[in-house]
């Protein structure tokens, strides 16, 4: 089972060739096997892109003018998969599964809809048609197609009825697997294994950070915010996760946060990780 990193960590870490090549040394150094790579961090993107992702905590740096498939074969690092957002997807089919197969991968991944509302019943039915007809398209390339999930997906778009059912319900199982993230389910107040053992083979990859709190000084209160932490060091059952991950056959872990990091730096918090990763694939 391959253990990788997230892409979007890196966005201060790979402005230069330089630069990115040192960070992906370090990478392999640390016992990963490959990275995930994004589309949008792979080619050059507009300003206002880049401002959005800085926005969010992601900065995605000038990685987009770097020859990724060259790097990564130089450090013996591997593409487990590729994001992609579901238009590109859909306009450019033939060109995103020829630039999957030249890095490597057969796993193009969604990454949750931009202004979509989650909440509207007919809107995520359409969505699980779309993913339908992309996934076959993929399918008879060869190529698979997974969803990835935030906390969005637990809204009820009617009582006893949230987003994610109709995301597993209407969706083809031989189109349309799943990238399950446990930080954003529990983020959201969700019981992740239990939607993990609900995948069960359909799960595909794991994307795992811990989650937790980390006091920098005296607290104006005694309540802490919440936030995304280097594995073994918050308070998640990662163990019980990592049971079910396996148990339902994925093909690699990918290790995702983009804030909040040790030191405020992301190679130094990916190595902590990396030692939990170790112990256990």
């Amino acid at each position: 089972m391959k253990k990788a990193v997230q892409q979007i960590m890196l966005g201060t870490v790979t402005g230069s060739e330089a630069a990115a090549r040192a960070t992906l040394q370090r990478i392999k150094a640390a016992g990963y096997d490959g990275l995930e790579l994004n589309r949008f961090m792979i080619h050059p993107t507009s300003l206002m892109v880049r401002m959005m992702t800085k926005a969010a905590g992601m900065p995605t740096g000038k990685g987009g003018k770097l020859d990724w498939k060259k790097l990564l074969r130089e450090a013996d690092l591997s593409v487990v998969s590729l994001h992609i957002d579901l238009g590109s997807l859909e306009r450019e089919a033939d060109a995103v599964a020829a630039e999957a197969r030249e890095l490597g991968t057969d796993k193009l991944v969604i990454t949750g809809m931009y202004r979509f509302d989650y909440g509207d019943e007919k809107a995520v039915r359409e969505l699980a048609s779309r993913l339908n007809r992309a996934g076959e398209g993929l399918r008879r390339e060869g190529l698979s197609l997974l969803y990835h999930n935030h906390n969005v997906e637990l809204l009820q778009v009617k009582p006893g009825l949230r987003a994610y059912d109709i995301l597993i319900s209407d969706t083809d199982p031989t189109c349309v697997g799943f990238e399950f993230d446990s930080y954003w389910f529990t983020d959201g107040g969700a019981d992740a294994k239990d939607w993990m053992r609900r995948l069960g083979k359909r799960m595909k990859l794991w994307h795992v950070t811990d989650r937790g709190t980390r006091q920098s000084g005296p607290a104006m209160t005694p309540i802490l915010k919440c936030d995304s932490m280097e594995l073994g060091t918050g308070n998640m059952d990662l163990d019980g996760l990592c049971a079910i991950a396996v148990e339902n056959g994925i093909g690699a872990v990918v290790l995702e946060s983009h804030r909040n990091w040790i030191d405020k730096d992301p190679i130094k918090s990916l190595e902590l990780s990396a030692k939990w990763l170790n112990g256990r694939f």
